[in-house]
């Protein structure tokens, strides 16, 4: 990698399961590339979802990922789908400094039959709904979301019309998800998912306003909208990446990113790790439970215990009624 140390900086390669800020100055570009390894493979993995509906997870956890590492303060970036399709909630979140976790829940016989007929793709599989994209800084801030509606188009598009509409702010957004054999690491295929984000951010505002819209604030207008030279030779450059440098461990998000920008010098800064953490605790659990009333703590005892299984890490928990029968 001696070539690159000049464009790259002191870094090296950040590896799997990092997230690598970027500037292309030359364009007034910025943006986060990431590449998930094991953190997503072990997310998937415990679930044992379908394949399509696995895909449609990794795309969902790459967003989050992209998204909320932006964030500056404690706090969540929220991801939650509501749709009519055989996926009909998918919810990722990522909790600041590096805490990932996802799950979805989906019509098992819905998703067998979209495999079948070979329309299974993540779009598909989401149908039309809404996706909201929620930032939340704890209990004394008020939280802020975007709404975008899913209209027959996948968590990538869904990205890019998420900043378009809620933040006007000129963004890019390629998503790869796949499952690879890696040399060393036994026979089983494991999942990998590489995204790229890129924002038009130049110093003069006027440069990055989008086209005047009918009403102001339609969505209509896209990406290649802008005229800015500079955006364009961006969005011409990105588009230049395949799947397969987004997935590639070889390649790696700093190489990719200098194989794509080196000519207009492109700049990193030190990643972010991303791990596979989940915020659920008995002791939370617990206080949820006692504010339950005396008629639903008896609905929820079975067995004469209330088991309670994390929709997200998928670990159990078991509680004595008892514990909550003065408080009920």
């Amino acid at each position: 990698m001696s070539d690159m140390t000049p464009s790259l900086g002191q870094f090296g390669f950040a590896g799997d399961d990092t997230v690598v800020p970027y500037e292309v100055a030359a364009l007034d570009v910025r943006g986060r590339a990431v590449q998930l390894g094991d953190t997503l493979d072990a997310i998937l993995s415990r679930h044992d979802y379908p394949d399509a509906v696995s895909r449609l997870v990794a795309e969902a956890c790459l967003v989050a990922v992209l998204l909320g590492t932006s964030l500056k303060f404690e706090g969540k970036f929220i991801l939650q789908s509501r749709t009519d399709g055989p996926v009909d909630m998918v919810v990722a979140d990522f909790a600041t400094p590096d805490a990932l976790r996802a799950y979805a829940r989906f019509d098992p016989d819905k998703v067998a039959a979209a495999v079948a007929a070979g329309d299974a793709s993540p779009a598909s599989l989401l149908g039309k709904g809404v996706l909201a994209l929620t930032i939340d800084q704890g209990a004394d801030m008020q939280r802020y979301q975007g709404i975008v509606a899913l209209d027959g188009g996948g968590l990538q598009e869904a990205a890019r019309t998420y900043f378009r509409q809620s933040e006007q702010i000129p963004t890019d957004v390629k998503l790869a998800v796949g499952k690879l054999r890696i040399a060393g690491e036994g026979a089983r295929e494991r999942w990998r998912a590489g995204g790229l984000l890129a924002q038009f951010l130049p110093r003069a505002p006027e440069r990055m306003q989008m086209p005047d819209l009918p009403g102001g604030d339609d969505g209509s207008a896209t990406l290649q909208d802008i005229a800015d030279a500079a955006w364009q030779e961006a969005l011409v450059l990105a588009a230049t990446a395949e799947d397969e440098e987004l997935l590639d461990p070889e390649v790696g998000s700093e190489r990719l990113l200098y194989r794509l920008f080196n000519e207009r010098g492109v700049r990193v800064f030190e990643g972010a790790s991303i791990a596979d953490r989940c915020s659920c605790s008995e002791e939370r659990i617990r206080g949820i439970l006692g504010g339950f009333t005396a008629q639903e703590i008896h609905d929820s005892t079975e067995d004469g215990r209330i088991r309670v299984q994390c929709e997200f890490c998928s670990k159990a928990y078991a509680f004595d009624p008892a514990e909550f029968a003065a408080d009920a």
